[in-house]
């Protein structure tokens, strides 16, 4: 089994309030789960309107799924033109302890 996931540090643009986040941040989180059939959730930032950290992971037997899977994610945001994206963390981890990879940024 393998287990793959997604973190994202994003910045929003011109939002002034919490309330403005959360109209951004909740469709996002809302469409990599519908689209990609991620668990996927705002992770960080939680207090500050400007900024967010949305996570998403994902199981599957295929590694290879997985990848492509978290490639695809990866593109969607940063294509998305509310939101900057400012760095974003993967991960991949087999259920077996000795095969576990970072993978980079890009």
């Amino acid at each position: 089994m393998w287990i793959g996931w997604i973190e994202f540090d994003i910045r929003l643009g011109d939002v002034h309030s919490l309330k403005e986040k959360r109209s951004i941040v909740r469709p996002i989180v809302a469409e990599l789960q519908r689209r990609f059939a991620l668990a996927a959730a705002e992770t960080d930032s939680v207090d500050l309107y400007r900024r967010a950290g949305i996570g998403g992971s994902l199981v599957s037997i295929d590694r290879h799924h997985v990848i492509e899977v978290l490639d695809s994610v990866e593109r969607f945001m940063a294509d998305r033109p509310e939101i900057e994206l400012l760095s974003a963390h993967r991960h991949l981890s087999s259920s077996d302890d000795d095969e576990q990879d970072e993978l980079p940024f890009g």
